[in-house]
């Protein structure tokens, strides 16, 4: 079975094979240590060549304001090269710093991608969806920039930069050259944000030209929305701002069944970080009920970037099974159980 999710980020300049890798664990919050488990037997039954170096990350006995992931945490992503996280819960409204634009941010993780392709056997309202989504993840109106103008009045800043921008472009159009794909689509809101999205549309007209094989064009993020609920087909690579992405890329996971079935990862200059997106459904925690799925093909993003291919599609191909064979329920409930690629 072929690379369903595609070549992405981090990768080496010879062959794998032989070779060993270390990598840093990130279990998350509610249901993330559970489907990190599972995730982890899966690879380990699947001979994996993987060391985990585990770090937990929690609001407890840290105040408001102060750095929640430690600097030892970080390190290990940086040394290691490869990280894999389950769901995180930030407290909302006590002054906590998001612990995933924290991660995002101080990795440098510049690009989230999320390939999004229908899944035989789970039923949607199309079944010919392949499009994937390409993320600015360190800027725009996510760079934390907010304060109080007024009584009654808040500002937050949208941040654009060339060399932001310029970066997440040239990975969209690497990543479609070396995937097949015909088309890079850049979203945008040129049109009202003249500035901010017209620099970002001018450093995807720059990066285009150097890749001429690959179809350009550029979309109002309405009009993208619109196509993607009535003509999916008619969409390939997508590469926008942060705002835009965390709402497109959403929008594309429930065409396929749902975050619980997405995978994800976040890419950047010598490191990677595959995470599962979904929440952490506290509701469920500990109930053996949670599903790994997008947890998996989320490592399996990891494990291609690693060039163990063969490995991956080996499990991505027993997953698939299972999904089709209707062994699952709905993306977030059903066991863990029968996930299980040694049994194919």
């Amino acid at each position: 079975m072929g690379s369903r999710f595609g070549s992405v980020g981090r990768r080496l300049s010879s062959s794998s094979a032989g070779k060993s890798f270390r990598a840093t664990l990130f279990p998350g919050h509610g249901i993330g240590p559970e489907i990190s488990a599972a995730v982890v037997k899966i690879l380990e039954e699947s001979k994996v060549p993987i060391t985990w170096e585990e770090h937990i990350i929690s609001v407890d006995n840290v105040k408001p304001g102060q750095d929640i992931v430690s600097r030892e945490a970080l390190d290990s992503v940086l040394k290691n090269g490869y990280a894999l996280k389950g769901p995180m819960a930030t407290p909302i409204g006590k002054g906590y710093r998001s612990l995933n634009l924290t991660l995002r941010k101080e990795l440098g993780l510049y690009a989230n991608v999320r390939p999004c392709k229908s899944i035989p056997g789970v039923n949607t309202a199309y079944q010919d969806v392949d499009v994937v989504t390409v993320r600015e993840n360190t800027e725009g109106e996510y760079s934390g920039l907010e304060h109080e103008v007024a009584p009654g009045v808040v500002e937050s800043l949208k941040v654009i930069t060339k060399n932001a921008s310029l970066k997440v472009a040239e990975y969209a159009f690497s990543y479609a050259r070396a995937n097949k794909r015909k088309m890079v689509t850049a979203v945008h809101k040129a049109s009202v944000m003249k500035l901010s999205d017209g620099l970002f549309l001018s450093c995807t007209q720059e990066v285009a030209k150097n890749y001429p094989d690959i179809r350009y064009e550029e979309m109002l993020i309405d009009n993208a929305a619109s196509y993607l609920v009535s003509n999916p087909g008619r969409m390939d690579v997508m590469v926008m701002p942060n705002l835009y992405g965390d709402i497109v890329s959403d929008l594309c996971a429930g065409l396929i069944g749902g975050l619980g079935l997405t995978p994800s990862g976040n890419m950047g200059k010598g490191c990677m970080m595959a995470e599962a997106v979904h929440g952490t459904a506290p509701d469920i925690q500990g109930m053996d009920m949670a599903n790994p799925t997008a947890l998996l093909m989320s490592a399996l993003m990891m494990l291609r970037s690693m060039d163990l291919h063969d490995t991956a599609d080996k499990i991505a191909k027993a997953t698939y099974t299972v999904l089709k064979e209707a062994k699952v329920g709905p993306p977030l409930a059903s066991a863990q159980k029968t996930l299980n690629p040694t049994a194919y």
